[in-house]
């Protein structure tokens, strides 16, 4: 094998085992703020497997800038797909406030016939009366309850934000 061929053989190396590195270490990360400890101890030792076979190649010839370039991809690269695929994932819970100064009543019983707890807490905005939804749902199902609110009231204001219950409540499993 040639020379170049070798280079770009071992660069090539390098970026895939940072790729697959980071992409757990993010993942990992993930399942720690989720409190999900199997599944952190498992990513763990994976990630920590990779990164071992990883590092101990790049300095096993720190001359080589295509490994050191692999290196360097493959972390930055890791950590998006490791995103991605958290993403894709959706473990956990997502807890959405919606502001609806009009149909606050009527945009809560369209989310309960559809399967979603949400619980209606009368406020006060700039202009007056409005109807806070508080509604927490599974993260996977995040966009369905938006697109249901969007539906109905396309003027609601919506926030989300992740969250780890302490008690089930709604969720009886």
């Amino acid at each position: 094998m040639g020379e170049m061929a070798s280079f770009f053989l071992s660069a090539l190396f390098i970026f895939l085992l940072r790729l697959v590195d980071i992409s757990l270490y993010t993942v990992r990360i993930f399942m720690v703020v989720r409190g999900r400890k199997g599944l952190a101890m498992l990513f763990a030792f994976c990630q920590a497997f990779v990164f071992v076979n990883a590092i101990r190649a790049v300095l096993s010839d720190l001359g080589d800038w295509g490994k050191i370039f692999g290196y360097c991809t493959g972390f930055a690269t890791g950590l998006i797909l490791g995103m991605l695929i958290e993403a894709r994932l959706a473990i956990g819970f997502t807890h959405l406030r919606i502001i609806s100064s009009q149909r606050g009543a009527e945009l809560a019983e369209h989310l309960r016939q559809a399967g979603f707890a949400a619980t209606e807490v009368p406020a006060r905005g700039r202009d007056g009366a409005v109807s806070l939804l508080i509604c927490i749902t599974l993260r996977k199902d995040t966009k369905q309850v938006v697109h249901l609110v969007e539906e109905l009231d396309p003027e609601a204001f919506i926030t989300a934000e992740s969250v780890r219950p302490v008690q089930r409540g709604f969720w009886h499993r």
